[in-house]
Formats: structure tokens, sequence, C-alpha cells
């Protein structure tokens, strides 16, 4: 089932869940232990993220080597584990950087295959490696550049304009919002802009980058709302686990974190650390739902402790 049709048939507020596959040789079982950990909540589907390649420095003994690595491959195969053991509907992330239109169409294709209807289309963090395109090949350089190839193929339109009989894809396309803006952006309202761009050219639904203040996000949809932005925005919340993420989160995602919620974690014993991190969400998620958002949208990546205290006190 699309991620719209969930959304507009439930009458209960909904939670969804985003996980990250393991590391290039990784077990995974951990990550069968985290999906099997939040599977008894019911969620209506889970995003998987994905990751194109990178640029790491490794020492050796003839001094520094530069090598180009993906260090989290797995996004199909986890996907197809979702659907058909867990039952339940698996959103693949879609990236621009550094794959080939070509390589986007095939993997849409083999999602097709495996039932999966749902994806996130998204550029993608620049990782310092700029894939090297020939053979008359050509990449998505934005993601309403990826909206459109997608759209295209649930018209039936493929990169190879001679195809007979080709069947339309049916694929539900979300796309990220920044309720403190994209890092690129000068301001919210041209940055919503170009998340009305992506609507136009077929987005469905929009779910936003993490947020630890409500206030930021109630401004993003009265803002989409004067815009005529009228697709559902999910919001995405994160668990505060470790008092590294006041610094490593605002780094990584251009955030902010509100004084109160800083001073307590920062005055809190490292131990008790998640129980405030677990306190700030449980508020954030009430006041959320009392405003009429239909589904909550957590990155939990692959630990699902904080999401189990969260729900024991949610009671949902």
């Amino acid at each position: 089932m699309k991620v719209t049709q969930v959304l507009a048939n439930s009458k209960d507020p909904l939670i969804s869940f985003e996980i990250i596959p393991p590391k290039r040789g990784g077990d995974i079982q951990s990550l069968l232990s985290t999906i099997e950990s939040i599977a008894k909540y019911k969620p209506p589907f889970i995003d998987i993220t994905s990751h194109a390649a990178e640029i790491v420095y490794e020492e050796t003994p003839k001094g520094i080597r530069k090598k180009v690595i993906r260090k989290r491959p797995g996004t199909l195969g986890i996907c197809a584990l979702i659907q058909n053991k867990y039952k339940i509907e698996a959103v693949p992330h879609i990236l621009c950087k550094n794959f080939t239109k070509e390589e986007t169409e095939d993997f849409l294709i083999e999602l097709g295959y495996l039932g999966v209807n749902n994806v996130l289309a998204i550029q993608g963090d620049d990782k310092g490696f700029e894939k090297e395109v020939s053979g008359g090949r050509s990449t998505n350089k934005f993601a309403i550049d990826l909206v459109k190839q997608i759209s295209d193929m649930n018209k039936g339109i493929y990169l190879e304009e001679e195809l007979l009989d080709a069947k339309p894809s049916d694929f539900c396309i979300g796309v990220s919002g920044y309720p403190e803006k994209h890092y690129e952006a000068p301001n919210l309202k041209t940055d919503l802009l170009f998340t009305k761009q992506k609507i136009e050219a077929g987005a469905d639904y929009i779910v936003t980058q993490m947020f630890f203040e409500n206030k930021a996000f109630f401004d993003y949809r009265n803002k989409a709302k004067e815009l005529e932005i009228n697709v559902p925005i999910l919001p995405g919340l994160k668990i505060l686990t470790s008092k590294a993420h006041l610094t490593g989160i605002p780094k990584n995602f251009y955030i902010n974190i509100p004084e109160e919620l800083s001073t307590e974690i920062m005055e809190a014993k490292p131990e008790h650390v998640m129980e405030v991190g677990v306190n700030w969400a449980v508020k954030q998620a009430e006041e959320l739902f009392n405003s009429g958002v239909p589904c909550l949208h957590f990155y939990i990546m692959q630990n699902p402790k904080p999401v189990n205290m969260l729900m024991e006190k949610l009671k949902l």
C-alpha cells in the first residue's frame, strides 16, 4: 500500500521509523534485532537509507592511500526482507549523488518486481567523491530531476525511447522537507518554493528533517500552506541519546537544539541522557499529534532502545 493511502485510511495516530543498513561486511543480526523490536509497534512503513560511494583514506606502509568505497550496501535486500517477512511497507531512499539515471531506472525496476511501491527521492550528501559518467549516460543533479524521472516512469516513459508496450511503474514519491531550511537555501521561503516544484513534478508527500522545537515545524507547515503545498507533511524526530549529539547533530544537519534541552543533557549523568532525550521526544510527539499530524517519523538507525522507552510512555 502507498504511504499516501495509509495516511488517508488511518483513523489512529501512526509512527514510522527509519533504519540504516549495516556497514559493508557487517553482521545483519543487529539490524534484524532492531526490526523485530520495532515491528511489534505495527509501523505503517519503514524507511531504509541508501548510501553512495565516498572517499576514505587509509594509512599503509607506503603512505596514505585514497580509496573509493560504498560503506553501506544492502538497501534492496533489506526492502525485500521487510516487505516479505514482516509484511511492512518498505520505503527505500533513492539518491541523485553518484548514481546514473540508468542505474536509478534499473533499481526502480527491481523495486517494482519486489512489490515495493514507495520511495523517498533525495539529492544525497556530498561525500567528496564525484563519479565519472561516460558512454552517453547522465545523472540527476537535483532531487527535482530525480522526482521527474520517477514520475516519468509512472507514466510509462523510460530512458530508452523506443521501448514497446512499456508498462508504467506505480511509485508513491516522498521528498525531504527542512523546517529550519536546507543549509544551501538562502531562506525558508525559497527552500519551500523548491519543495513546491518537486510536488508539481510528481512528489506525493514530504518527510521533514529532524527538529527539536515544534514551533519550527508549525511555522514550516503554515508557510507551506500559504504557498499551496497541500500534500501530507510528516514530522521527522530524533531521540537524543548521548552528549555527543549536542555537537554532532548541529554539525551534520545544521539544526538548532533548544537551550532547555541542551542544558538538561549537559547536566545529566551519561547514563541518564537517553531518558532526558526520550522525555523531550514524548512532549514533542504529544503536541504534534494534538495538532493533527497523522504520522511521526522517527530516525532510529539501528538503536531500538530509546524507541521502546518512548512507546511505553506514549501509550498509543
